[in-house]
């Protein structure tokens, strides 16, 4: 990914928390030098110095057969917005988008034990329904094992991880203020965010 050394996330640990708050990616392979594409929710562990990516495909999709040995991307990205040169001090400016980005490469390991599809899904409920746990736990264990038949659990340990926040870093006080104020009126929850990220950074 391009990003101007100005435009670099602070940290990792930054970086992390972004893509723990933004779960929900897309992993990128290439098949026959095809680049193929599923969106899909994230869990983000770190392990000791190690980040680790852990999440499912439906056993259908072919792109769970690809991951093996090859180089993989994950995608996070959420908040974005469009800069109008209003907000700019010369009329000569033009418009610009301002968001962020992490991009996790790695290599993917298939969790084949069930036990580990079984911790996986539990990690994940947890994570986005805590309250469903208890329900799923409910289910008979034969239903159960058949849903998790119905999907191939992975986890992708980070080589590679990569930061953009691309927050006008690069324009004036005065600008930066008028769009601060600008997308923190907006009725668009995107651009507010990030006004949001925009005043961290003052």
């Amino acid at each position: 990914m391009y990003i101007p050394s100005f435009n670099q996330f602070p940290n990792q640990r930054e970086a992390i928390s972004f893509m723990q708050r933004y779960s929900f990616a897309t992993i990128v392979t290439a098949d026959n030098d095809l680049p193929v594409a599923t969106h899909l929710p994230f869990l983000v562990e770190q392990r000791d110095d190690k980040v680790v990516l852990l999440s499912h495909f439906a056993k259908a999709n072919p792109q769970a057969s690809s991951l093996i040995g090859k180089p993989v991307l994950v995608i996070f990205t959420e908040p974005h917005a469009y800069i109008s040169p209003a907000n700019y001090e010369k009329t000569t400016d033009v418009p610009t988008w301002n968001y962020l980005a992490v991009h996790a490469y790695g290599k993917a390991t298939l969790l084949t034990e069930g036990e580990q599809t079984a911790n996986l899904l539990a990690k994940t409920i947890n994570n986005y329904e805590t309250d469903y746990l208890q329900n799923w736990n409910s289910l008979t264990a034969d239903y159960r094992q058949k849903m998790m038949k119905g999907i191939v659990a992975f986890e992708i340990v980070i080589e590679d991880l990569q930061g953009k926040q691309k927050l006008s870093q690069n324009r004036s006080a005065i600008e930066k203020e008028n769009i601060i104020n600008t997308l923190g009126k907006s009725e668009d929850a995107n651009e507010r965010e990030i006004a949001n990220y925009m005043a961290k950074l003052k």
